[in-house]
């Protein structure tokens, strides 16, 4: 299947658990406090549950704060503590991967007659690379393509591979950079993987599932991307 880079056997059989952020409320300033906005959201009893806050459904300054923590270590913005679409639509997507636990291909949508094959929801903003029907690595976050330059959906191949990738295009550096679809890749990025709207059109992942991807697949190795990302 074409060049191996890295060790396999060195990387966990088992699923690699989930890291998800946890959010504290906290008092913040003034000047942080006069920012907040104050108004109650039409989602605003579910980020209060998601946050841990009393879910009252009624917007105050310690749920605003709260709120706000989560925007900011997400880039989501405007950055006011305001429980709109965007925000809650980060959380949902966090609570379908939590949901999705060591069991990411449960319903059978990724193949499992290929052999090794990295699987990519962009339904759950999810990836994961299994050997037949056993998992090799994941479920771990990804983002994915925004809307107007969506991830294309169908069954690729890895054609290049780049460790240290340059992009000309958006001129921004492409770490453990893995073509299989044009221009689209996996690579490693310092945003957060709910930051939205989303990539260019590549794989967007954290730094050490990056790095993991790269040690497990090699040229020529399948990739199935598959579902609709939320807000596309």
């Amino acid at each position: 299947m074409g060049t191996r880079i890295g060790t396999r056997a060195a990387v966990l059989g088992g699923a690699v658990a989930l890291a998800l952020p946890v959010v504290v409320a906290g008092g913040g300033s003034a000047q942080a406090a006069a920012s907040c906005n104050l108004t109650t959201g039409p989602y605003q009893r579910q980020v209060e549950q998601f946050l841990g806050r009393p879910a009252d459904g009624t917007q105050s300054a310690a749920d605003c704060a709260a709120i706000r923590s989560f925007q900011a270590s997400h880039g989501i913005t405007p950055t006011q503590g305001y429980a709109g679409p965007l925000t809650w639509q980060a959380m949902s997507t966090m609570l379908a991967q939590r949901a999705a636990g060591t069991t990411p291909n449960r319903a059978g949508d990724c193949p499992v007659n290929r052999g090794r094959i990295a699987c990519v929801d962009l339904t759950r903003q999810l990836s994961w690379i299994q050997d037949g029907a056993t998992l090799k690595y994941g479920p771990v976050p990804v983002r994915t393509g925004k809307d107007g330059t969506e991830t294309r959906t169908g069954l690729k191949k890895i054609y290049y591979r780049s460790i240290d990738h340059w992009s000309t295009l958006y001129n921004v550096s492409m770490p453990y950079a893995q073509f299989f679809d044009g221009g689209i890749a996996f690579h490693s990025t310092t945003k957060s993987m709910w930051n939205p709207p989303g990539s260019g059109g590549c794989v967007n992942m954290r730094s050490a599932d990056a790095k993991a991807y790269w040690n497990l697949l090699g040229q020529g190795e399948d990739v199935y991307v598959y579902g609709r990302k939320p807000g596309t």
